[in-house]
């Protein structure tokens, strides 16, 4: 027991003696975070009209990227000017005190010692310029509508005007910032009903003011309460060792526990952005928004009148035009007048008249010098064959077509085989394509269908150049555990300039049963939609996806591992996750993630039950890519110290009578 108190006692003179930092000996580390001892005008002060505070601590203080971390409320129009120096830190409001209103200064955890980086904590000053304080916070969470990432630094902000157009028409009342979680606490609410809503701002005025701007808003009314609650705050003795556990009183303020889907509009204005000829074959024309009435081209300094072919994609406002003419793929500028519609000041579609100029970046000089090197090049190689009595040709062959064919060398029984071209396809041979299977030691040939992948758009010929090879049985499948093999001869191909292809040859096995599982879930519909199912890797990208309109989502072809689930309400039924929209009052699909990790077992069929209701957690936390910050804490160095001293440590706060007892 005497040795005991003895060491005790010596514990007690570290807990109480100064931290000698910088001293030959070393000294004991500071491990005490800084503490406020005053400000001007005093925390908590009520009737306050000056607009320059300045908050004092008991020691030398570091202020982490205030622009970034520190947040005022009520919103400032004008950035206040926040500064730390020696033992203090400085604000100074730009704008006008509001009568009557509760003021935050929000320093999240951006005040730390100078010292050993010893953090503050979450540290809010607060004043009013009315007759009492506001005390009452609203917290939550806002995350990525599409795939429920948490979003970092988006703004939130809470209206006591519950109408609908005052996000749009007036600044926010309180606001927040979203830290590394995507969680946000708004502080100095007063008691009332608001709207909730949250912002990323791109001009300052706190208001929702451009379609650009990622939003998040609800209809629900928020109404800040607070009830007596207890929690558990936890001692560290180090980075893995606790030291104590001890229940504090504190005020739980409600609601806590808000979700906000954050979605970024379509943008539905349409504009010409610019022209691009990379190629001189084909030039592309890029719209901010497609539309199905293509533009209109009139040649200024050549004849536009069938002249290309059309590639566009599904949105159809990227239109790449290949030339079909060679006389005109070599003049190096096109000329032509454009009319298409695009969005005036008032946000409708009016047909618009442009004149430009389409520039190759492959001068037709510059293409007849490197074409003239190969032709050197090709007859000093025959030339050397000749001398060498070997044999040589008379005349360069033309460039063949490049065709990729994409096939898997193990594909599963639903894969497709991919073939694409480098320029457009004029004419296909199908008697050159071979597809078959082998049965025993022979192959036997097998019928296929090949689809061409163009978008068509009416009021022009589309170019072909991508297709899809499928077996033309078993509904589009290939045979299970079958040996395939595909086999193109030359000139199968031809391409609109006359190249034509050369010879491929490749080959699949597609996988056997026991290679593969089959996933099923029952999903609980909490909407009157259709769901789409996506199975996702550990990096959250859809490897296999599906669809049901009753819940019951089937992945069949699944390769044995692990894998996560995403589903989202498809409530326009058209297979694709669509964002939201303000003015129509339109959320976001609603997107699900399931809560634990899915593992499965070839040739194991799995099978779950799932109601997404039911779940708190916004996405799991192992393909969540926006990771939270490190969280700063008080660095144990004293302990490490004490140790080598052998001596015993005890921590600032740890309850002693406990370590007696124990």
């Amino acid at each position: 027991m005497r040795k005991l108190l003895l060491l005790l006692a010596t514990a007690i003179v570290i807990l109480t003696g100064c931290a000698r930092m910088g001293q030959p000996d070393g000294g004991w580390y500071d491990e005490t975070p800084p503490h406020v001892v005053g400000a001007t005008p005093e925390d908590q002060s009520t009737n306050v009209r000056a607009r320059n505070i300045t908050i004092y601590f008991d020691e030398y203080i570091k202020l982490d990227n205030p622009t970034e971390k520190v947040v005022v409320s009520p919103p400032q129009l004008e950035a206040p000017e926040i500064k730390g120096a020696g033992r203090r830190i400085t604000v100074e409001l730009k704008d006008s005190l509001l009568p009557g209103t509760t003021y935050t200064v929000d320093f999240s955890d951006a005040i730390s010692d100078n010292n050993e980086g010893n953090p503050l904590g979450n540290y809010t000053y607060s004043f009013s310029t009315g007759e009492h304080i506001d005390t009452m916070e609203v917290a939550g969470h806002v995350v990525e509508a599409e795939n429920m990432e948490p979003i970092k630094g988006i703004l939130v902000g809470l209206y006591d005007n519950l109408s609908d157009t005052a996000f749009s028409t007036q600044s926010m009342l309180r606001v927040a910032r979203t830290d590394s979680r995507g969680y946000f606490v708004i502080k100095g609410v007063a008691p009332g009903n608001y709207r909730i809503y949250a912002l990323q701002e791109a001009d300052g005025d706190y208001r929702r003011s451009q379609k650009s701007e990622k939003i998040a808003f609800t209809h629900d009314i928020i109404t800040p309460t607070c009830k007596p609650d207890v929690r558990q705050d936890t001692l560290w003795r180090d980075s893995l060792h606790i030291a104590d556990i001890i229940p504090t009183g504190y005020t739980h303020f409600l609601p806590d526990d808000i979700v906000l889907r954050a979605f970024t509009e379509e943008q539905t204005d349409r504009f010409f952005l610019k022209n691009e000829r990379k190629q001189a074959d084909n030039f592309t024309l890029f719209f901010t928004y497609g539309h199905s009435e293509l533009p209109e081209m009139k040649g200024l300094n050549f004849d536009e009148r069938d002249a290309f072919l059309l590639e566009a994609n599904e949105q159809l406002d990227t239109l790449r035009y290949w030339i079909k003419d060679t006389l005109l793929v070599n003049q190096d500028t096109l000329q032509m007048q454009l009319r298409f519609l695009a969005t005036d000041s008032t946000g409708t579609l009016q047909m618009q008249t442009d004149t430009i100029s389409v520039l190759s970046k492959e001068p037709y000089a510059k293409r007849m010098k490197e074409r003239q090197k190969e032709q050197e090049k090709w007859e000093k190689q025959q030339e050397k064959a000749r001398k060498k009595g070997k044999e040589a040709q008379d005349e360069m062959p033309p460039v063949p077509l490049d065709i990729k064919v994409g096939i898997k060398s193990d594909m599963m029984p639903d894969n497709s085989i991919t073939i694409e071209a480098a320029t457009p396809i004029l004419a296909i041979d199908t008697t050159k394509i071979h597809l078959s299977v082998k049965r025993d030691t022979l192959f036997d040939n097998k019928p296929f269908i090949l689809r061409s992948e163009k978008v068509d758009v009416e009021g022009m010929e589309s170019a072909q150049r991508k297709f899809i090879l499928l077996p033309d049985s078993t509904g589009n499948l290939w045979t299970i555990g079958a040996q395939y093999s595909l086999v193109i001869d030359s000139a199968a191909f031809t391409d609109i300039y006359g190249n034509v292809s050369t010879n491929i040859k490749k080959g699949a096995t597609i996988r056997k049963e026991e290679d593969f599982t089959t996933i099923i879930f029952h999903v609980a519909q909490l909407e009157d939609a259709p769901y789409v199912g996506q199975l996702l890797d550990s990096q959250d990208k859809v490897v296999r996806h599906t669809s049901s309109p009753t819940g019951d989502l089937t992945f069949n072809y699944v390769k044995p591992g692990e894998y996560y689930l995403r589903v989202f309400a498809d409530n326009n039924n058209n297979g694709r996750w669509d964002t939201g929209n303000y003015d129509e009052d339109r959320q976001a699909e609603k997107v699900y993630y399931y809560p634990e990790k899915v593992e499965c077992k070839a040739h194991w069929p799995l099978e779950k039950s799932w109601n997404p209701g039911t779940e708190k957690i916004l996405k799991p936390s192992a393909i969540t890519k926006q990771k939270p910050d490190k969280e700063k804490r008080i660095k144990s160095q004293n302990m490490a110290r004490a140790q080598k001293l052998g001596i015993i440590y005890i921590p600032p706060g740890t309850n002693i009578n406990n370590i007696q007892k124990k």
